[in-house]
């Protein structure tokens, strides 16, 4: 279930976590209330870093009946949604640098039951994913380049979330708008303040040096601030 747009809801990016015990550590954010897996997809060429491919996806759904977030930072995403689809992905966001097909793919994402979302890096302007506002359910603003994980969030794309909230307003779309990137319990209350609704946290959940339910705990208290 969706929670209220007055819910913040947190997406733990298993970028973050210790790959030798995955299982153990969804399982105890799950356990101590994450609302969502992101699962961040590299290729090497799109970003500088290559990740994980539909397996992990399948592994997870495997290990957790959250919803799967998955992120698709790669090259000729269209190649792969179905692969991502049928691994159990919830769903399937696509960057709007490098879809030129874009109707086609969010089109296709929902096609295959899953619900697709709009990608923003940090110096795309926003205006670049207006003319989809109404083929989306998620709006993802990139607050950091992506590529790595404990990067330093970007104070300058707060301006745009609160642009891409009066878009989808205008549009009357019921997407939600999502933030990736150096989410902290110090940087969430300024991107929830500006606008947005889901935070993607990888190294604040699973690094945490209190470990993980002390993260997601602190994340919930700066969420209420």
């Amino acid at each position: 279930m969706m929670k209220t747009n007055s819910e913040p809801i947190l997406s733990a990016s298993i970028l973050s976590a210790d790959f030798a015990c995955l299982g153990e550590q969804i399982s105890e954010a799950e356990a101590a209330g994450i609302d969502w897996i992101h699962v961040d997809v590299m290729d090497g060429q799109f970003v500088p870093n290559i990740s994980m491919g539909p397996f992990i996806v399948e592994t997870c759904r495997r290990i957790t009946t959250l919803p799967l977030d998955v992120h698709l930072m790669i090259e000729h995403p269209d190649q792969l949604i179905d692969a991502f689809a049928e691994a159990g992905a919830s769903r399937i966001s696509v960057q709007i640098e490098n879809t030129p097909h874009v109707y086609r793919t969010l089109q296709h994402i929902r096609a295959c039951g899953c619900q697709p979302g709009i990608v923003l890096n940090p110096g795309t302007p926003a205006h670049r994913i207006e003319s989809v506002l109404n083929l989306v359910d998620l709006v993802l603003v990139m607050t950091v380049n992506p590529g790595y994980s404990g990067q330093q969030f970007i104070p300058d794309v707060l301006p745009k979330i609160t642009q891409v909230k009066t878009m989808l307003e205008v549009a009357h779309s019921n997407a939600v708008i999502e933030v990736d990137g150096g989410i902290t319990a110090e940087t969430l209350p300024l991107a929830f303040h500006a606008g947005a609704q889901v935070f993607v946290t990888a190294t604040a959940v699973f690094k945490h040096s209190e470990g993980i339910a002390a993260g997601i705990r602190a994340l919930r208290k700066a969420a209420s601030l």
